[in-house]
């Protein structure tokens, strides 16, 4: 497995072993310390009552101030504290998501790669080849002297098609193990081979198999109706006598499997009078290597490509037929929005705080509710489009909102802070127009503060404020 796919470093995992004993250690020697802190204000307050005892009452005045004081910040302290109990495991679950999440995304980029850019078929064209004699010279010494010497060797030539007729067949196998797919493979190809030169009658057809098969059978090649036979295993080279200015057709026939691609490669030469007939009987296809076909027909799950050339027609890349995937985009949307959503939960309990009272019970169960979201939405949007499945918990997430009122007017207050706190900022992170929508949804939260504290144009009424103090001790 590439590195790539392994998650995204320097983020905690706790599915690691290691980063979680490493990670309880730590948390450990965390609860220690507040254990400390909390014994230890326990002393001083107990060491400030004892000495009110024996103060005057002006003092005693002032030392009341200041305890008070100091009694709304311990409580203050609580509601921070219990926002920090909430934060950090969330930001642990977050950045354990976004490396799931990192990796699965990395892993279908694998597969897909694999199954674009992996093994393939490839079939070649064949060659008809010639030896003749060629004059050559070279140098040599001889008694002492350089003497020139003319000289002939016997070097191989090749013939140019007089003509390519080809249909291939391709039926695909899918429930392979350890494989995205394999083609099966009916070939029939008939060439036409010109003799155009004067003093040659000999030559050779050479018309190897494809290359990347597990299976090739019934592979024959014939002359005008007769087959020809192998002189050697392996050898696919067929001698045959034609004649200056005669023409014949030979016919090359197999069935094969490989895969997962099916490509035709022109081995250099000129293309005259071709075509070539795909049809594949299964869907999604498309046309490979960017040489675009003719002609493509659709019939039910079954297309068909046509590729024509009339003369001399060079094509360097080999092209045919592939299983066409869907396309991966906006990848590592959903790791940024985790690695982000801890801030934006902060914000969030923020615009609450100063939207409505709340008490601990509601902070906590807003919390869990906030990263249950989060959890839904990872996992949702595997299956989903992520907008959508924002858009679904979203509503989810306003109708439990609702509960956080004792009264019509908290509610909606709560229902305005989620909406422009957790809604808006996490839906900008899942669009392409991001800064946009958060710079909308920060603007929304400061319009909604000013209107709710400055201009009193929405407030909760005496009433309400006593409701939802009375709720919040009920709580």
């Amino acid at each position: 497995m590439s590195s790539s796919a392994q998650g995204i470093p320097g983020l905690p995992d706790l599915t690691h072993p290691i980063e979680l004993v490493q990670f309880g250690t730590q948390a450990l020697k965390a609860s220690l310390l507040l254990v400390f802190l909390v014994v230890a204000l326990g002393v001083a307050i107990a060491l400030v009552s004892f000495s009110l005892r024996r103060i005057a009452p002006e003092q005693f005045i002032f030392i009341n101030e200041w305890a008070v004081g100091y009694s709304q910040l311990l409580r203050g302290l609580q509601h921070l504290t219990l926002v920090l109990v909430l934060l950090v495991p969330g930001f642990f679950l977050c950045s354990t998501l976004s490396n799931r999440y990192h990796y699965w995304e990395q892993t279908r980029v694998t597969q897909v790669a694999q199954s674009v850019a992996g093994e393939k078929l490839e079939q070649s064209a064949p060659q008809v080849r010639y030896t003749t004699q060629e004059p050559y010279f070279y140098t040599t010494q001889a008694n002492g002297k350089i003497v020139k010497v003319n000289d002939t060797r016997k070097v191989s030539r090749f013939l140019t098609l007089g003509g390519s007729q080809i249909q291939v067949k391709l039926d695909q196998s899918v429930d392979v193990p350890g494989r995205s797919s394999i083609y099966r493979v009916e070939y029939t190809a008939d060439y036409k081979v010109v003799n155009q030169l004067k003093d040659i009658n000999n030559f050779f057809f050479e018309a190897p198999p494809p290359n990347g098969y597990t299976l090739l059978a019934g592979y024959k090649v014939e002359r005008n109706g007769t087959r020809l036979q192998q002189t050697n295993p392996g050898d696919y080279g067929f001698p045959f006598q034609l004649q200056p200015g005669e023409e014949t057709t030979f016919r090359v026939t197999y069935q094969a499997q490989g895969g997962p691609r099916w490509v035709y490669s022109a081995t250099g030469q000129l293309l005259s009078n071709f075509r070539l007939t795909a049809i594949a009987n299964f869907a999604p296809v498309d046309f490979a290597s960017g040489v675009v076909p003719n002609e493509i027909k659709v019939d039910g799950h079954s297309t068909q490509f046509t590729w024509k050339f009339d003369d001399n027609v060079s094509v360097k890349n080999p092209f045919g037929v592939f299983t066409n995937t869907d396309p991966i985009r906006h990848t590592g949307i959903i790791p940024r929005l985790l690695l982000l959503a801890p801030a934006i939960f902060l914000w969030w309990i923020l615009l609450l705080y100063l939207s409505l009272p709340m008490n601990f019970r509601n902070i906590a169960i807003a919390g869990s509710i906030f990263f249950a979201c989060l959890l839904t939405l990872t996992y949702l949007a595997r299956v989903i489009n992520a907008q959508l499945a924002w858009t679904l918990i979203s509503l989810i997430l306003l109708i439990l909102t609702w509960g956080l009122g004792a009264s019509r007017s908290a509610s909606l207050a709560a229902i305005v802070a989620t909406i422009a706190g957790a809604v808006l900022p996490i839906f900008g992170l899942l669009i392409p127009f991001s800064g946009l929508t958060l710079s909308l949804a920060g603007l929304l939260s400061a319009v909604w503060l000013a209107v709710r504290h400055w201009y009193g144009w929405y407030s909760l009424h005496s009433e309400d404020q006593r409701l939802q103090t009375q709720k919040n001790a009920k709580d």
